[in-house]
């Protein structure tokens, strides 16, 4: 019975314990601090950082602790490393807690007690190994009591889509904000890929003889490097046109020519022999030395030696393995995916010219929109005639962007065409489509979404026209905007995985 007694103490005590926990929030020491006052919360997004900070409403000699949630725009991700300075400021005066360390991924936990009530700047500076960063939140007001505070500070209102910032930080997310932009009439047609002039070289034999290819690999389409050996040609044991005994005879040539050359030189110099004896033999020299300079290059152990001239890919091979060649046979070509030309083709009642054509946006191998204009390729050629058929104008871009699609395959193009005019504009990856109706994600708070039905106008490559919907500064999920959905359809909030 004693031991009963004893265990029923213990549980009583630790119940009022966990109670105690539940009721009042922990300021930076780890100090109770009473609730009861209104909590509030901000989200600011600089070009860099999202900041999504909660606290209680500032109350003159309380101490009030911040959930302060900052993300890295870029990649969407916690802040991981670096330390948060929080500070209060009225008229260049205020008071300051810096902490130099995330109390978990992305989630600071700065303190602050003000000493006086009034209308003051909410200032967080951020400093990562990364980057730095300062927010400012302006007119934030500290109150003299909690009675006034919980008469000034409306609660938030419950509504909309709840996604907490943990559970975006653990998946492929992404948000941009809506912005004012150009907008183009746009045509929309498609392209084929072909090879620039230049991106390819066609290797031909520098001598008679058999081809020896150096890798079992060598076959279409293989990447090769610059100066990499491809194949050997070899006269051994051919009784004539023999690389091997031409270049010994030249070199014996030009040996014999060196040592009368530098002969006549020296008696030259003396005044021996006349100038017009001594420019024949150096001229004699000279042709001699080219001669077996041309036939010895590349040549090695194996035989006259085929090089890459590039790095590149294998576009062709001539030859087979063991083949016999003679001098100036085509062998392989060589190619480069670093530059392609893209032909796409509009009517003529477009009236096109290369003036008249403000940008380009292309598919890529990976289906993203790439961009001509800006990325150094250019609208090189458009056609002048159409013909009874071929009712369309040709149109060459040159595109420096390494494409690996194959030539031949075709891919979407949008031309824009005119003058632009201004609009707002949504990422297109934002859209989310039903039946032809479009809707996006918004951002309306740290935690908070809603989904938005807009009106969709002009499409130019990676961007939309809003003509209603959406303004300018507003901020949609352009990845991940998924999961967001499945959370409003789930129809429960989910529990919140930091402290508020």
């Amino acid at each position: 019975m004693k031991y009963l007694y004893i265990a029923c103490i213990s549980l009583f005590l630790l119940s009022c314990g966990n109670n105690e926990e539940e009721d009042h929030a922990h300021d930076a020491e780890g100090n109770h601090v009473s609730s009861g006052v209104p909590a509030i919360n901000k989200t600011i997004w600089t070009d860099q950082t999202e900041l999504f900070v909660e606290f209680p409403a500032l109350v003159e000699g309380r101490t009030s602790k911040f959930a302060a949630h900052f993300t890295v725009l870029d990649k969407h991700q916690p802040v991981r490393e670096g330390s948060v300075t929080v500070s209060l400021i009225k008229e260049e005066t205020g008071i300051r807690h810096k902490v130099d360390s995330p109390s978990s991924p992305g989630i600071f936990s700065p303190a602050l007690q003000p000493k006086e009530p009034g209308t003051y700047d909410l200032v967080f500076d951020l400093k990562t190994p990364e980057y730095s960063d300062r927010i400012v939140i302006k007119d934030i007001q500290v109150y003299a009591s909690a009675a006034e505070a919980s008469e000034n500070v409306a609660e938030a209102e419950d509504g909309g889509i709840s996604f907490l910032k943990e559970q975006a930080w653990k998946i492929d997310f992404q948000t941009e904000p809506v912005t004012k932009g150009e907008v183009y009439d746009v045509v929309h047609t498609s392209g084929v890929w072909q090879a620039a002039p230049g991106t390819y070289k066609t290797l031909a034999a520098g001598a008679n003889g058999m081809v020896n290819f150096v890798s079992d690999n060598l076959t279409e389409g293989t990447e090769v490097k610059k100066g990499q050996l491809l194949m050997n040609l070899s006269s051994e044991g051919l009784s004539s046109n023999n690389v091997q005994a031409e270049i010994a005879q030249a070199k014996a040539r030009y040996d014999q020519a060196k040592a009368e050359y530098e002969r006549k030189k020296e008696l030259y110099e003396d005044k021996i022999v006349p100038k017009a004896e001594f420019e024949k033999v150096e001229s004699d020299f000279r042709v001699a030395e080219a001669n077996y300079r041309a036939l010895g290059s590349n040549y090695g152990a194996g035989g006259k030696q085929i090089r890459a001239p590039f790095d590149g890919f294998i576009k062709s091979i001539s030859t087979s393995n063991g083949s016999y060649v003679e001098q100036g046979a085509n062998l392989v070509t060589i190619g480069t995916d670093r530059s392609r030309l893209l032909k796409t083709q509009l009517s003529a009642s477009n009236n096109p010219t290369k003036e008249s054509i403000a940008n380009v946006w292309y598919r890529s191998d990976n289906g993203d929109w790439n961009e001509v204009e800006g990325s150094g390729s250019a609208v090189i050629s458009v056609g002048k005639e159409v013909e009874d058929r071929k009712p369309m104008i040709p149109v060459y871009i040159k595109v420096e962007d390494v494409v690996e699609m194959p030539e031949g395959s075709f891919t979407e193009v949008q031309i824009a065409l005119g003058e632009a005019k201004t609009g707002v504009v949504v990422p297109e990856a934002a859209l989310l489509e039903d039946y032809g109706n479009y809707s996006v994600i918004v951002q309306t708070g740290g935690e908070s979404f809603e989904r938005r039905p807009v009106k969709i106008g002009k499409r130019n490559g990676k961007k939309a026209q809003v003509l209603s919907g959406l303004e300018d500064g507003e901020v949609v999920v352009t990845t991940g905007f998924y999961q967001v959905k499945m959370a409003s359809m789930s129809g429960t909030t989910p529990a919140h995985g930091h402290d508020h």
